[in-house]
């Protein structure tokens, strides 16, 4: 695909992303998208030919997204399961958006669910063969996940000293998982 057409391709997802975000999953229509996109029903159509194929392709990116944060982290015994944790240090950390997004992709489409659930059975086996004591690994994925989706959906999520504190409670664990 051309640098364009991957442009433009990356302009509608970001337009679906906003709109599921900001109205929700039924404001995703085709018009609605290529509107907040910038482009022409025809364009849209030409990347996405279905509001299914465009739902599973914000939900193929954001996945990708991540999954290079877990990839880019090596293999050092607890440098995935330190990946993870590192992604809710900030409260617009590179899960957020996504979160919501895929909640919301799941609405409009919940055949997506099937894609996502297989891709967190992937990043917990990579977390299962990250040196960390499997549990361990499991209770940071869970409580950063929490995270996540508190931040999404704005439910009382930790702010400042207290989303600090939770993140060193949860390093702590780790190291002392590893020996350290």
């Amino acid at each position: 695909m051309s640098s364009r057409a991957e442009a433009s391709r990356g302009r509608i997802l970001d337009a679906a992303t906003r709109l599921l975000v900001r109205e929700g999953g039924d404001a995703v229509t085709i018009a609605a998208v290529a509107k907040e996109a910038g482009v022409s029903k025809g364009g849209l159509f030409y990347h996405f030919a279905s509001k299914e194929l465009l739902i599973e392709g914000l939900i193929a990116r954001d996945i990708a997204a991540f999954d290079e944060l877990i990839t880019a982290a090596g293999d050092v015994p607890g440098a995935a399961t330190e990946a993870y944790l590192r992604s809710a240090e900030q409260e617009t950390g590179p899960a957020t958006q996504p979160v919501l997004a895929l909640l919301a992709s799941a609405i409009v489409s919940p055949t997506t669910l099937d894609a996502l659930r297989e891709t967190y059975r992937h990043w917990q086996a990579r977390l299962d063969a990250d040196g960390v004591p499997p549990h361990i690994a499991a209770v940071i994925r869970f409580a950063v996940d929490g995270i996540w989706l508190a931040d999404a959906l704005d439910l009382a999520p930790p702010t400042g000293a207290a989303r600090s504190a939770i993140i060193a409670s949860l390093r702590d664990l780790l190291a002392d998982a590893m020996g350290a």
